[in-house]
């Protein structure tokens, strides 16, 4: 039990809702993990630490290493990239397949991390894996530009999309993700005009509006944010569900929140629930501050 006799008034705050994150996910089936960074200082965790499947939010940190091999080759996100029409997957998820068709072989980095971010395009994301030169290159850029964070990009969307256990091969923790949206809203987008477009793509995300972004309708919160997705199972439940991003409140506080879901019992929406739920928390108390 907190002691509100031996902190501070915003202490004992933040204490108590590291406490009721630890109750609320205490008692669920799923595996839960939760950080969040707030105002770049107070953080809070649960299973922080553990390593979660990323999912999409890949995507993510793939976008940065985008960014950084193009500003290194002296290009901007509005210059062109040719690639193979046979890296394309034809049954995967892939608004921009299903608009430009197979004979797609030709498009600007911009409209590919717009694909790959906002819509959450497979195909999109492969493209820019090759352009970059691979999952390992694409890693060692990410280890340059933010230094060891427990993230780890090591299997593409045809990969994935051959044997889905391979999607383990890119996984994070909370902790680490937070920091990175955290380095990125404070420091990183600010770089350079690739980086910027990149938080700027980011806040017009459309997937999983019921999730992190879902407490926040209406309250003039700014959220930039990246969700993955798993798959399902004849049970119902769904192997990962997540969401990834930075808040900026009205009330000037912002903070970064990542949440990761796996092995859930629970369909698809009861999953997202989870994630809307401690978003909801974490707003709250954030909404409280001064």
């Amino acid at each position: 039990m907190l002691d509100k006799e031996t902190v501070t008034r915003e202490e004992y705050k933040l204490l108590s809702l590291q406490e009721e994150l630890n109750s609320y996910i205490a008692g669920k089936d799923a595996r839960i993990g939760v950080a969040a960074i707030i105002n770049g200082r107070d953080t809070i965790s649960v299973n922080g630490t553990a390593e979660f499947p990323m999912m999409s939010v890949f995507k993510f940190p793939l976008a940065l290493t985008v960014a950084d091999w193009a500003d290194a080759n002296s290009m901007s996100l509005n210059d062109s990239i040719s690639f193979n029409p046979n890296i394309l997957i034809e049954d995967t998820y892939s608004p921009m397949l299903k608009k430009y068709g197979l004979g797609l072989n030709r498009m600007s980095f911009r409209e590919l991390l717009e694909w790959s971010l906002i819509e959450s395009d497979n195909n999109a994301a492969d493209i820019l894996i090759q352009a970059v030169g691979g999952t390992t290159h694409s890693e060692a850029l990410l280890k340059n530009l933010v230094g060891d964070l427990e993230i780890r990009i090591g299997a593409t969307e045809r990969d994935m999309y051959d044997d889905p256990s391979l999607s383990n091969l890119n996984w994070s923790t909370p902790l680490a993700m937070a920091v990175l949206f955290d380095r990125f809203d404070r420091e990183i987008r600010y770089r350079s005009a690739s980086y910027s477009d990149i938080s700027a793509i980011l806040e017009e995300c459309k997937t999983g509006v019921d999730r992190l972004a879902s407490p926040l309708s209406g309250t003039g919160a700014v959220i930039g944010h990246k969700t993955g997705t798993g798959f399902g199972n004849p049970a119902g439940g769904i192997s990962a569900l997540n969401d990834c991003g930075y808040i900026h409140l009205p009330n000037g506080v912002r903070y970064t929140i990542a949440v990761f879901v796996a092995d859930s019992p629970y369909n698809i929406e009861e999953t997202a629930k989870l994630i809307a739920d401690i978003s909801e928390r974490v707003y709250k108390y954030c909404q409280s501050l001064k």
